[in-house]
Formats: C-alpha cells, structure tokens, sequence
C-alpha cells in the first residue's frame, strides 16, 4: 500500500473544502477540532471532526508572519477572527478552542505569542506544538524525517519510535524563492509572490529558483549528517512546486515523499493534534 494514501485521502477532503464556505450545520453537542496556522504567507484555519474528518478549511493571505515570528499581532488576530467567523457561519457553531504550532525550536514570548492570538481571537488555546511534528501527526510517522519548508524558514524534525530526537529551523524559504524571482524579472516582491502561486508548474520559474531549493535541500543534507534517519518527508507551502521533490531527491540521492496538497499538511496536523470540545 502507498505509505501517504491515507494522508493523501485526508489532504483530498480538506482541499475540496478550502475556502468554499460550505453550510453543513452540525449539532451543538458535537465536537470538533480546531487548528490555526500561523504562516508566514497566509494563516489557515481547519476545522475536523472526532475522528479527524474535515468540515472546514479557510486561509487568507496575510503579512502579519515573517521567520516564524508574529510582527503584526493585530493583522493576525483580526484575519483569526474572520475565518473563525466563517466557520461558525458553515457549522453553525460555537467554536472555543483551538490549537497552534510555531517553528521548532521557538522559546520564550515567541513561543506564547500564537496562543495569544488564538485567545484574543476568542477561543482558549489548548495546545502549542512544532510545526513538523504537527505534519508527522498526518502523515502518522512513527521514524524518519520531515523537512517544513515555510515562507520563511525551513524547519527538519528527525523521530525515532514517535519521539522527537533532533529538531532544527534555518531562515531560506518560499519568501527567499520570491525575492529571486523579482530580482530575475524586475519586478516587484508583491508581484512576484503572486506569480509564484499561480504558476506552480511553471518550468521557468522553478529554474530561476532552483538555487534556493538546493540551499534548503542542503540544509536538511547537513542536519540529516548529524542525525540521519529515513524515510524524509517534505510539506509546507513552499514545496508545492512539481518540480520540488525531484530537486530534493537528486540533490540528496534518496527517496523523498511529499503528500498531496503539502501546503495544508501543517494545518490539518495542528488540528489532529488538537483537543475537541465545543462549549
């Protein structure tokens, strides 16, 4: 059996969802799954089930994260609050908790500081966890590796029977790859972000960001020296490029695996990692 088809069937139903607003009230004393994804392009909001079936997905593109740190508070819990909105609209609920996740490796403030929007943002935080070891929840990965490559870092978790063992965060990511293509093509950062995300299977593009990909694979070439471990997983939002995975595998002369829609893995882990309950 393929390794992802059950995270692949997870990513289907929660892509067929993403920003539809799709009505199907539920009953009050159901409970749900909550989880916010604090990213540093767009900040998604997912909403499971108790048995982790999708019944909500929403992002807005927002600038309020850079390098995994929040540097617009208010941006960030103002676009909270309005996927929060929408999802009590579609469920017709009450929605008061939620989960989060920060890069690994984030201390102190920085860590609080996305429980903090969540909670002024008007649910409880339940709980904080690494983004990669968010992604592991989906892809349920027991050893091996996963590399997250955000918008503005790349972060690499290594686990060894369920356990994180090595954990590390390095700033090259999709916002990297963006800056390249506006200095290629003369043009603005803006435009060149939204030019990124429509044009994923662009050939051109990829090759004038390639560079940036090889950095990142080398990144996670040098952490894997220091703990190596198989089978290596790549998500994140910055990875959804088709040509990614080959580059990653061909620079690191190994199998890599990449589930389906790689942008959602982190959110939907989030909120399978979180608790249920709707008050």
């Amino acid at each position: 059996m393929d390794i992802l088809q059950t995270a692949n069937e997870r990513m289907e139903q929660l892509a067929a969802l993403m920003n539809k607003d799709i009505k199907q009230p539920i009953a009050a004393e159901e409970k749900v799954k909550v989880g916010v994804d604090l990213g540093t392009s767009s900040i998604v909001f997912v909403v499971l089930d108790e048995n982790n079936v999708p019944l909500f997905g929403a992002f807005e593109f927002a600038d309020a994260v850079r390098d995994g740190l929040v540097v617009n508070y208010r941006e960030s819990v103002e676009v909270v609050k309005r996927l929060k909105t929408r999802a009590e609209n579609c469920l017709g609920i009450s929605l008061t908790h939620a989960s989060g996740a920060i890069p690994p490796g984030t201390i102190g403030n920085n860590k609080k500081v996305v429980a903090n929007v969540i909670e002024s943002a008007g649910m409880e935080a339940l709980y904080t966890i690494d983004e990669p070891t968010a992604a592991a929840v989906v892809l349920d990965l027991k050893d091996g590796a996963v590399v997250d490559v955000g918008g503005g870092t790349t972060g690499i978790s290594v686990f060894k029977n369920g356990e994180v063992i090595y954990t590390a965060d390095e700033p090259t990511g999709g916002t990297h790859m963006t800056l390249v293509l506006a200095g290629y093509y003369g043009v603005s950062v803006e435009e060149a972000e939204q030019n990124k995300r429509e044009q994923k299977d662009s050939s051109e593009h990829f090759s004038v960001m390639r560079p940036v990909v090889e950095k990142m694979a080398e990144i996670t070439r040098v952490h894997l020296e220091k703990s190596p471990s198989e089978p290596l997983y790549i998500v994140g939002g910055a990875s959804a490029y088709s040509q990614f995975k080959n580059t990653f595998e061909s620079y690191l002369k190994m199998p890599v695996f990449q589930p389906n829609y790689p942008q959602y893995v982190t959110p939907l882990g989030i909120a399978m990692s979180s608790g249920s309950g709707n008050l």
